[in-house]
């Protein structure tokens, strides 16, 4: 959503590389280029005018003037300030002390309210807790069987005494929303559940009836959080919208929909800023997963193209199997080969993670190469694991064995090339080099990249063939002499160093019955 925005403010701070002083015509000219980029991206003229006359100001003071590197200093001061008109920091669910802790979704129609309370209550049950959704849009056609399919994918219980308006009585909704949500709430504290999730009724504009219906909720149930749910693309008119329903249900925290859309991501930098309520999640896509808590550090570093590592670990933690982690490192600290059936492995220890697309983009630098990422065909890895799973258990294991007869089948067997069967072997072989030399002692041409642990260091195995330490001194007679006092320097060490065999045992005779071997096993020792 920010591609837009981060294009632009990337192109402004590459003018000031170079510069060891900025003057004030450049800090002008670059805070000029930062209101042009918010408002390209649809960003509410007051929030705009606040952070540039902010950044202005850091920027002319002593914090940029004193700085080492000044580009980098302003780069750091947008980021900051891009953090505050995030939110500043996170902002987390605050849970009831006694009884169910509930929370109330609130929003216009078609922000994705009903598949948000799926998403949050899959979120809150991977967290420990236990959800129950209430179903009290009973106004929106199939509203109530909707959230209900949600809640089935999501594993979570739903609460819903009415089946609400059907497409053929779309002007009598069956029950009172508000007696709904009341008995909802009786219902979660009876069996003991200890979130609860109150899904509302929305309209396609704002509209008295409306917010009467919410506040009534909100009266009924006393909520312990009021969530907005706000469409990301709907741009400007996100302000309006949020400014009205802050007036009508004081809601406690935003969440943002639909973040991996197109727009140009204005409503996400307005809305908080304006408000003065927190941004608590977002929602990231279409599955049920795509669903994370809103950090603003992390979102303004996305937005300055400086990446997102923090997610990306959070999410390999999530996904990735400890045990087969734990294998893979034996593996390579025993310097067996990586076989196809550990690629398979880890392929799908990375399918676990979700979107290679979304999780390219977290990497820092990644706007350069945006358009590379969005010709990536996610099917390519579909692929990939069709032709290693068309192959028999040996051949995985021992892929030497492939000749072309094979090759042929396995081909026929996942429905691609044969050239594809190549490329992938040979794109596999290089990979298995690579591992092996990295186990044995580190990448050749990777000053500093030691050996795995077990496998051995790789700089003992260089030690011969490095060239021996020239002379300091320029005089030949100089250079003879310190030549000779190095060769005795060695000479005393290699004195000193303690003999005997490999294993440790240092000089004397050697005495089997010190090991407390097995009866009659001395006689294989030749004693």
């Amino acid at each position: 959503m920010f591609n837009s925005l981060s294009d632009r403010l990337t192109a402004t701070f590459k003018n000031l590389r170079g510069k060891g002083r900025l003057t004030e015509a450049d800090v002008d000219a670059t805070v000029r280029e930062i209101r042009r980029a918010l408002l390209d991206a649809d960003v509410a003229v007051p929030v705009v005018r606040e952070f540039t006359g902010r950044v202005r100001e850091r920027a002319l003071g002593a914090e940029v003037s004193a700085a080492l590197n000044p580009s980098q200093q302003i780069v750091k001061i947008v980021n900051e300030e891009l953090q505050e008109i995030l939110g500043g920091e996170t902002r987390r669910i605050r849970l009831a002390k006694n009884g169910p802790t509930v929370i109330m979704l609130a929003g216009l129609q078609g922000a994705g309210k009903t598949t948000l309370a799926g998403k949050l209550s899959k979120w809150l049950k991977a967290q420990g807790h236990s959800p129950l959704l209430v179903a009290c849009d009973l106004q929106r056609p199939n509203a109530v069987t909707q959230l209900q399919v949600v809640g089935q994918r999501a594993n979570v219980p739903v609460f819903a005494p009415h089946p609400g308006a059907t497409s053929t009585e779309l002007d009598q909704p069956a029950g009172d929303p508000v007696a709904v949500a009341r008995a909802g709430v009786e219902e979660a504290r009876q069996k003991l559940h200890d979130v609860v999730i109150v899904d509302t009724a929305g309209r396609l504009g704002v509209d008295a009836a409306m917010m009467e219906q919410a506040r009534q909720i909100r009266r009924a149930i006393v909520p312990n959080e009021v969530l907005f749910v706000i469409d990301s693309m709907i741009g400007q008119d996100a302000v309006n919208t949020a400014l009205a329903f802050d007036e009508g249900v004081n809601f406690t925290g935003i969440v943002l929909s639909k973040l991996d859309g197109d727009a140009r991501g204005g409503a996400a930098l307005s809305v908080a800023s304006v408000t003065g309520k927190p941004v608590m999640f977002a929602s990231t896509g279409e599955g049920l997963d795509d669903f994370e808590l809103f950090h603003p550090d992390r979102m303004a570093s996305r937005i300055l193209d400086m990446g997102d590592i923090l997610t990306l670990i959070e999410q390999a933690e999530k996904a990735w199997d400890k045990d087969e982690a734990a294998r893979m490192a034996k593996k390579f600290a025993d310097q067996e080969d990586f076989t196809l059936e550990d690629f398979l492995a880890q392929m799908q220890q990375i399918r676990n993670m979700g979107s290679m697309k979304k999780m390219l983009m977290m990497m820092p630098g990644a706007q350069n190469i945006r358009q590379q990422l969005e010709q990536f065909d996610e099917r390519e890895i579909d692929r990939v694991e069709a032709i290693v799973r068309s192959m028999t258990p040996h051949e995985r294991l021992a892929p030497k064995i492939i000749n072309g007869s094979r090759r042929a089948r396995i081909a026929r067997g996942s429905g691609v090339h044969v050239s594809e069967v190549n490329g992938l072997l040979e794109r596999f072989a290089q990979a298995q080099k690579m591992m092996k030399k990295m186990a044995q002692g580190g990448m050749p041409g990777m000053p500093g990249m030691p050996g795995l642990p077990g496998a051995g260091g790789g700089a003992r195995k260089n030690a011969k063939n490095a060239p021996k330490k020239k002379p300091k001194s320029g005089n030949p007679a100089k250079a003879a002499q310190e030549r000779k006092d190095a060769e005795a320097r060695r000479a005393n060490a290699a004195k000193a160093l303690p003999t005997g065999a490999a294993f440790g045992q240092q000089g004397g005779d050697f005495d089997p019955s010190q090991l407390n071997l097995p009866k009659g096993f001395d006689k294989f020792l030749g004693k």
